[in-house]
């Protein structure tokens, strides 16, 4: 396969845009991509275009991506639809990318847009529980709490949520439930979820993208309303809207560019969950992905500079932070403890604020951690600007299916020296 670029990059501030379309946010975000390229729309030759829940609050089903597009005038390009829950923007990176490595194009834009805010909050946390077979959906609970209850942790009707009286994402409550698995089997704790928080709602501060930009103390976090034990809502991704894009091309459009800044993609990895035993770590989703994409990159774990992970909940950073390899089971909140994660640390995580402060339109979110990374690599950041960054890593997780994640992009990204 080629060689692959990231040549344009933009996305909209992560917000609650009533005021607003998938169209205007989908439009400003590839404007901004385009400009940042120095390209013309003419220019791009495919589309990869990840949406979730358009359908779901407005019904706009089966040409999304096409239609959204269409605001733009960009029209008569081949535009694939992606739907792939949380992960749909990693989805459409890895098509966009596959589609230039493979010679088919020189040129190609990927992109994600969602609308999740809805004045009426239970239909948001209906739109975000749609993401898992929903034949099996109380199957896995069920299988959840029984295996909390093998472990000797006590639950209640509590942690599971009211679907006649939604008041939290049901995808919470599978996180509450992997934590308390990883507080048992490895002695993780609550404080260090609020350390994580913490640091992510500080890094946010200084990301003029995010949907929260103020800090908030350990303290805070931890006396934050409660939302299903041992999570409170500032460790939780909150409800919003946002699109971001990104223009990736091949080494040969590169070339015929004036005052490129290019990244360089070493992997570009997507697969779906298996079926696998909740005690089979070494089978998990991420596991098996991240080894894919080290390989491809050439590169380990000690090579990377900063990370972008999927934290839906805090959790989700301590968990993936152990299992692409960057510390050892059981590590992940000890070292958030001792700092190794924030900027300025070993490895900064999530300097973007992560889902947790830069906020989590679903099918947005991959794009918008690729937007974050190439700013990094490029060393624009301002602020947030993580020093020497060489090597970027991102992982980008959708949806439940069985226990992981039912799809996931993982990207490797260097920096290039024209």
């Amino acid at each position: 396969m080629r060689d692959v670029y990231i040549v344009g990059v933009g996305m909209t501030r992560f917000f609650k845009w009533l005021d607003r379309t998938i169209k205007d946010l989908t439009r400003e975000a590839v404007t901004e991509a385009l400009n940042d390229a120095g390209l013309q729309k003419e220019q791009i030759e495919a589309a990869w275009f990840a949406n979730s829940n358009w359908g779901f609050f407005e019904g706009q089903h089966q040409m999304r991506g096409q239609v959204a597009l269409g605001a733009l005038d960009m029209y008569g390009l081949p535009v694939i639809n992606n739907e792939g829950a949380c992960g749909g923007g990693s989805q459409a990176m890895h098509g966009a990318f596959l589609g230039v490595a493979s010679g088919m194009y020189e040129c190609a834009l990927a992109m994600g847009t969602e609308k999740l805010y809805n004045e009426d909050k239970t239909k948001s946390f209906m739109a975000i529980g749609l993401g898992t077979d929903m034949e099996k959906e109380e199957w896995m609970i069920n299988a959840w709490l029984e295996r909390l209850k093998y472990l000797g942790i006590a639950t209640s009707a509590k942690d599971v949520v009211d679907k006649n009286n939604m008041t939290r994402s049901p995808m919470m409550d599978i996180y509450a439930y992997m934590i308390r698995w990883h507080m048992k089997t490895h002695g993780s704790t609550q404080h260090q979820l609020a350390v994580i928080s913490s640091k992510n709602h500080r890094h946010g501060a200084m990301n003029p993208n995010a949907q929260f930009q103020k800090e908030m103390t350990v303290e805070e976090v931890l006396a934050g309303k409660p939302v299903v034990y041992p999570l409170t809502v500032p460790m939780c991704a909150p409800i919003g809207d946002g699109s971001a894009a990104a223009i990736v091309c091949s080494g040969d459009f590169l070339k015929k560019m004036k005052s490129p800044r290019p990244v360089k993609i070493l992997a570009s990895i997507f697969g779906t969950s298996t079926p696998r035993l909740l005690d089979e770590a070494d089978k998990a989703i991420e596991v098996r992905l991240s080894q894919k994409a080290y390989n491809m990159a050439g590169v380990g774990p000690e090579d990377v500079s900063v990370v972008e992970i999927h934290d839906a909940a805090a959790y989700g950073e301590l968990k993936m932070s152990e299992q692409l390899g960057f510390f050892k089971q059981g590590e992940g909140g000890p070292m958030a403890e001792e700092g190794a994660t924030t900027l300025g640390g070993k490895l900064p995580i999530n300097v973007s604020g992560g889902l947790t402060s830069r906020g989590h339109p679903l099918a947005a979110t991959g794009i918008a951690q690729i937007y974050e990374l190439t700013t990094q690599l490029r060393g624009e950041a301002g602020k947030r600007q993580v020093e020497g960054a060489r090597i970027g890593m991102s992982e980008n997780g959708g949806g439940q299916v069985f226990f992981e994640e039912a799809t996931m992009g993982i990207h490797i990204l260097e920096k290039v020296h024209l």
